[in-house]
């Protein structure tokens, strides 16, 4: 698995880490799982906190994704040139 294709999996997975996490705090807005998060010690504003971190990783990652690296290029060895 190549860089690129990293970047792209790890964008793929924080953007539907972070629907899911936003899906989740409007859940605990509307009041219809509030018991379930409060159970597991989560407010609606860390759900949404999460939601945002995710979106910002994804952003970068799939920016990052579309910049090619110089790092990826083939280091070619220099040699002293005969005088």
């Amino acid at each position: 698995m190549d860089h690129v294709a990293r970047l792209q999996l790890v964008g793929r997975v924080t953007y539907y880490l972070g629907w899911i996490a936003l899906a989740c705090g409007g859940l605990v807005h509307f009041n219809v799982a509030r018991s379930l998060f409060a159970s597991i010690d989560l407010s609606q504003r860390n759900l949404f906190e999460l939601s945002v971190v995710a979106f910002l990783i994804c952003i970068a990652s799939a920016l990052r994704a579309l910049v090619p690296a110089a790092n990826q290029m083939p280091v070619v060895a220099k040699r002293p040139v005969a005088a």
